[in-house]
């Protein structure tokens, strides 16, 4: 599968593990940077990976700054994607099941290495599970549109 995978340099360190462990699982990873401890702005990395998952070029995408909010908040500016921050398993999985998220933001001063890890796994293992829930999501479109609820 392909993933997008993006991080400022607060989180480039996290980011770099997270690129690590996705290809030793076989996922081809689309690194949309940076790739410097340089100060940078996390908005350039959050929409530049939103927009490859977006575009279909990568089913999903991870995101790490410092705490993973801001880059969460510019890559839901890309309309279609759905990027929830998150710190452990099971917000990240239930990201995908029940909001059919297709990209996850950690934040490198918030979580370690193997629980980072273990978020992606469970944000990746997991499935959309339709029913109740499309109706839902449905509506995240229509906001994305403009339409007052």
């Amino acid at each position: 599968m392909k993933i997008a995978v993006g991080a400022d340099h607060a989180g480039l360190t996290l980011k770099n593990a997270i690129v690590d462990h996705l290809r030793g699982l076989g996922h081809e990873v689309l690194d949309v940077g940076t790739n410097s401890p340089e100060r940078t702005d996390y908005p350039i990395y959050g929409s530049r990976a939103a927009h490859v998952v977006t575009s279909g070029e990568a089913r999903f995408g991870v995101l790490v700054c410092g705490s993973g909010i801001g880059i969460s908040i510019a890559a839901n500016k890309v309309p279609g994607a759905r990027c929830v921050v998150c710190i452990e398993p099971y917000s990240a999985a239930m990201s995908r099941r029940h909001n059919d998220a297709n990209m996850i933001a950690l934040g490198e001063r918030f979580v370690g290495v193997d629980m980072a890890l273990a978020c992606v796994d469970a944000f990746l293992e997991a499935s959309f599970e339709g029913g109740r829930h499309v109706d839902r999501v449905a509506l995240f479109d229509r906001i994305e549109a403009g339409e007052e609820l």
